[in-house]
């Protein structure tokens, strides 16, 4: 009895599995079916689910022109461009991954769909499509790729971030220079003290090698964005060109050798604060850009179209007077007024000679770091040889000065040797123009190198200046062999 019973059960499965129907309406996909003349024939649950159709509404009519009359963008999709009645006319198999159906409320969604013809005797009577819902699944994708984007950012930002520090801790070494009693001095810190708190931009001025990238790191350490990068762009470093695709990043293809996309100084800068040394070096050209990003604070790349926004605080130094250049058209004036909010004057070393004893101490801690040596002090004859000599390369040249001597030194009080002969006299900077001043010691400098620029002997090392800079400087004041 049980085995009869069991041979009835399977004989009705059978039964139920030739049923198409049954097995069609049962599917996750909405399946349509059409005749040769493109009319709906079948259509199942799934599809009636996903486009809220009912099959009774559309049956015996043609779907296309109830929801796949319209692209993704609206544009109308005339139905003799159909893919699935295409199929029905030519006989191919299509499948379909970029394409939406429009539901009874109005509203659309993605489909995937395949269109298959269907024979009869080798005729062609009509076509199936089986379609899907891929909403859930071009979210995902556009989440995926959202967040790769995202990554892809934040990657690219580190590894500026990161390519900039390691430029910065590669550099040569310098001195802190910020230590004096002196009158000028110590009312030099109390501006900075006040200043820092703030956001106005400080255009700091100064002879070269007094300090001025040092009193920019005080600045922004002691400022509320001391937590974010403080980014330094040494404008006569780089032609007019080069200089706004530093300062503004380039997108890939803006020019030969962009092979890829870089950020700028003013995005690494974004939150914290841009340090532009020797500003009057700027091309007129770039002063105007910079002149509206001042204004803005908004950029694009160079050959991007993007509009950056940027937050961050503008710190500007240069030995040169900008007032003088404004008044040969050399610099523009509505910059320099949107520079000069807060100037803030460094005293040259010869005024303030007094405070050299103390700087000594200082820098002879980092050389002994540095160098490895152990010296204690400075014989009084070797200051008294420091206090009478001029400085026409302040802070910079006693620290070359103080390594040079270290480095040969044989015990631990320091005995300076180097012999300052009337060249290196005292003579006051009323008496002649810095430019002047600064061609000579440049000149000098360059002699004892025997006229060689870079590396390791060069004269650049000496100044303590890269050698383009260098070589800027001596095209600007005409120095050669």
């Amino acid at each position: 009895m049980k085995d009869n019973h069991n041979k009835d059960i399977n004989h009705n499965i059978k039964a139920y599995l030739a049923d198409s129907n049954l097995l069609l309406n049962a599917m996750g996909e909405g399946i349509y079916g059409f005749d040769i003349e493109g009319n709906a024939v079948f259509i199942n649950p799934a599809a009636e689910r996903m486009t809220g159709w009912k099959s009774e509404e559309l049956l015996g009519k043609n779907i296309h022109q109830y929801h796949h009359h319209s692209h993704a963008n609206g544009d109308h999709y005339p139905s003799e461009e159909c893919n699935i009645y295409n199929s029905m006319r030519d006989g191919v198999e299509r499948k379909i991954t970029d394409e939406v159906f429009w539901r009874k409320d109005g509203t659309s969604f993605p489909v995937e769909y395949t269109s298959t013809p269907v024979y009869k005797d080798n005729v062609i009577v009509g076509a199936v499509a089986v379609f899907r819902d891929v909403s859930q699944q071009r979210l995902a994708d556009n989440n995926l790729r959202d967040a790769l984007k995202k990554v892809q950012e934040l990657t690219e930002q580190l590894q500026a971030e990161n390519t900039y520090l390691q430029s910065e801790i590669n550099e040569a070494w310098q001195g802190s220079g910020l230590e004096g009693n002196s009158a000028k001095f110590t009312a030099m810190l109390a501006q900075i003290k006040l200043v820092a708190q703030t956001d106005s931009t400080v255009l700091i001025l100064g002879e070269n090698g007094t300090g001025k990238e040092v009193v920019a790191r005080n600045l922004h350490q002691l400022s509320a964005r001391s937590n974010k990068p403080l980014v330094k762009v040494n404008c006569a470093a780089f032609t007019a060109n080069l200089l706004e695709s530093e300062l503004f990043g380039h997108e890939k293809g803006a020019f030969t050798g962009a092979i890829e996309r870089r950020k700028g100084r003013f995005e690494l800068a974004d939150k914290g604060t841009l340090f532009l040394d020797e500003i009057g070096e700027l091309s007129l050209e770039a002063q105007s850009r910079l002149l509206r990003v001042l204004q803005e604070r908004e950029f694009e790349r160079v050959g991007g179209s993007k509009t950056i926004a940027v937050d961050l605080r503008i710190i500007v130094a240069t030995n040169r007077d900008l007032f003088a250049m404004v008044e040969q058209g050399q610099f523009r004036m509505d910059l320099y007024y949107r520079l000069n909010v807060f100037p803030i004057n460094i005293p040259a070393l010869r005024d303030r000679i007094e405070d050299i004893p103390l700087l000594c101490s200082s820098i002879l801690k980092q050389l002994n770091a540095k160098l490895n040596k152990s010296i204690t002090h400075i014989n009084k004859r070797s200051l008294a040889k420091l206090t009478q000599y001029h400085w026409p390369g302040n802070i910079r040249e006693l620290q070359n000065i103080l390594e040079r001597e270290v480095i040969l030194a044989q015990s631990s009080t320091l005995n300076i040797q180097q012999k300052f002969t009337k060249s290196h006299a005292a003579i006051p900077s009323i008496n002649k123009p810095l430019a002047e001043i600064e061609k000579a010691y440049i000149t000098e400098v360059l002699t004892d190198c025997q006229w060689i620029i870079g590396g390791n002997r060069g004269a650049a090392k000496v100044l303590g200046l890269p050698d383009s800079t260098l070589r800027s400087r001596m095209k600007k004041l005409n120095i050669s062999r």
